[in-house]
């Protein structure tokens, strides 16, 4: 089975970075895209970076210049490199893949994973 395990989340003064990490693990064939969200209570689940297959990166306007999302592929890991971090950038940060199983010439599936804690403090 296919487990998505994140990392690096914790507190940060406003100004300062953290390093999320996300580990893909499994039976994989590959892995087509690589994504992060966010979410706050109340709010709706926001998309924050993608990576695709091809290295092709996309962020939300507001990260912008601040966040860098990254792939090694080896390890199936996918990284949020958060920089210059703002109150609002607080949040649980959740890892998303579409991964290609070995099955039926290869299937594509949705994964997430349970999310870890971005704190910024001002």
């Amino acid at each position: 089975q296919v487990q998505l395990v994140e990392s690096g989340g914790g507190l940060v003064q406003a100004g300062g970075s953290l390093r999320l990490s996300c580990a893909a693990s499994g039976t994989i064939l590959r892995i087509n895209a690589m994504d992060w969200y966010r979410q706050t209570p109340g709010k709706q689940r926001e998309l924050v970076a993608t990576i695709t297959s091809g290295g092709r990166t996309n962020y939300v306007d507001s990260v912008k210049g601040r966040f860098t999302i990254s792939r090694d592929s080896a390890k199936n890991t996918v990284y949020l490199q958060m920089n210059s971090l703002k109150p609002e950038d607080a949040a649980v940060y959740y890892c998303h893949a579409y991964i290609v199983l070995p099955v039926f010439g290869g299937s594509e599936y949705s994964y997430w994973g349970q999310g870890t804690q971005v704190t910024v403090s001002s």
